[in-house]
C-alpha cells in the first residue's frame, strides 16, 4: 500500500531504506517518546525493523517529503493492531522536520485509510511529557478517553505516564455525510 499527500509520499520501508531510517530516528528525544523503539537506535535496529513481518491489512509507512530532487525521509507512521484487538495510530517525525505539519498530514491520510478499511475506531497514546504529540492528536479529532496510566517505552527502558485518546471513525463519517 502506498499513499500520497500534498507534500508526502507514504510507502512501506524497504531494506535499502535502513541507513536513512537509522539516521532519521537516531535521536534520543524522538525515541523516548515511542513505545517499541529501542535506544540507542542504529543500522542494525533499522534493518531488523524493516525486515520484520507487518500486518498485511494495516499500513506501516515511511514518510518522505516530496521534493524537486530525491524524496527525503522525514518520519514514519502506521496503524498497529494491539493484542486487545484495538487499532492504534502512531507516528514520529525526525527533529529537522518538526513544526512543518508533517505528523498531521501523514496521520490525516492514515485516518482516511482506516475509514476505507472500515475500522470503527482508532486509539492513540502520547506520553504526558510530550504534549506536542497530544496537540497533533487533538487537531486530528482524537478526544481523551480519560485513561492516563503507565506505558512502557523501550527508549526510556522504563514506564512513563501516557494519555489515551480515541477517534470514532463511523460516527465522524456519518457526521460528514449529513
Amino acid at each position: 500500500m502506498f499513499a500520497r499527500t500534498e507534500r508526502l509520499l507514504l510507502r512501506p520501508g524497504w531494506a535499502e531504506d535502513a541507513p536513512a531510517l537509522a539516521q532519521a530516528i537516531a535521536d534520543e528525544q524522538i525515541v523516548r517518546n515511542l513505545s517499541v523503539v529501542p535506544w540507542p537506535y542504529g543500522l542494525k535496529e533499522a534493518e531488523a525493523f524493516l525486515g520484520a513481518p507487518k500486518d498485511p491489512c494495516l499500513p506501516s509507512f515511511l514518510a518522505f517529503a516530496r521534493t524537486s530532487a530525491d524524496p527525503e525521509l522525514v518520519g514514519a507512521c502506521g496503524l498497529v493492531r494491539r493484542p486487545t484487538g484495538s487499532v492504534e495510530l502512531g507516528y514520529w517525525i525526525a527533529r529537522p522536520h518538526w513544526n512543518n505539519g508533517y505528523a498531521t498530514e501523514a496521520a490525516t491520510q492514515l485516518i482516511a485509510i482506516a475509514r476505507t478499511l472500515g475500522l470503527p475506531r482508532l486509539a492513540a497514546f502520547h506520553f504526558l511529557d510530550n504534549p506536542a504529540s497530544g496537540r497533533v492528536l487533538e487537531k486530528l479529532g482524537f478526544t481523551p478517553t480519560g485513561l492516563v496510566g503507565p506505558r512502557y517505552s523501550c527508549g526510556r527502558a522504563a514506564e512513563a505516564p501516557a494519555r489515551q485518546l480515541a477517534l470514532g471513525l463511523a460516527q465522524r463519517a456519518e457526521k460528514l455525510a449529513a
